[in-house]
């Protein structure tokens, strides 16, 4: 069974090896970890994809933690999208390996990494026209109506407005001046913690690929 371990450390090194090998010796098997932030006061919080057996509970694996010096578990919890977080950093490195190429990229992950049917990226034009920036390869074609729609959100949302995909599981995220879109036909749907990661990822898309030029 899948958990996040959201956990604060000194911000020193192999303070993060420490927790890793507390958890390990809990039971629990990690599958990932992320660096959250770093803090003035000297802390670190870091972000723990793992694994628990059925005979495993999570209050050892923050038992265990918590018998380290200067380490706090903030929170764990179950993580319904699965190894996902893994995903996000794979989906990271392919974008800054090419960073001409970090929109392609990201619309080629992003059914794989959010486990839905197809992504697209779109961008409005001068003329009142828009421009397709990327597909994945099943991508349908969006009515002009829904275009327009679309080129005018301004933060990750799970859309409601688009009749045309009745059945069919929606979000969106600014790319800069565009958009991108994802779709999974007759759902899931899109988890608050997806939307934001979805959100975080196209956020990351449009940084590297304007630092790329």
């Amino acid at each position: 069974m899948a958990f996040l371990l959201r956990v604060e450390l000194p911000d020193v090194p192999g303070s993060l090896g420490a927790v890793a090998s507390a958890i390990g010796t809990s039971g629990a098997d990690i599958h990932a970890i992320e660096i959250v932030e770093h803090r003035e006061a000297g802390t670190a919080v870091d972000d723990v994809l793992l694994d628990l057996p059925p005979q495993v509970l999570p209050d050892t694996v923050v038992s265990a933690c918590h018998r380290l010096d200067g380490v706090r578990v903030l929170w764990i919890s179950r993580y319904n999208a699965g190894a996902s977080l893994r995903l996000d950093l794979e989906a990271v490195e392919a974008m800054t390996a090419e960073p001409k190429k970090a929109v392609a990229q990201l619309v080629e992950l992003v059914p794989v990494t959010f486990r839905c049917d197809w992504a697209l990226a779109i961008c409005p034009l001068p003329d009142g026209g828009v421009e397709r920036l990327a597909a994945s390869d099943t991508a349908p074609d969006l009515p002009t109506e829904a275009v327009r729609w679309l080129t005018s959100v301004e933060r990750p949302v799970v859309l409601s407005e688009l009749p045309e995909w009745e059945g069919t599981v929606l979000a969106a995220a600014p790319l800069g001046d565009g958009v991108v879109v994802l779709g999974r036909r007759g759902g899931p749907a899109v988890l608050d913690s997806e939307l934001a990661r979805f959100g975080h990822l196209c956020g990351l898309a449009t940084a590297i690929s304007a630092a790329a030029g």
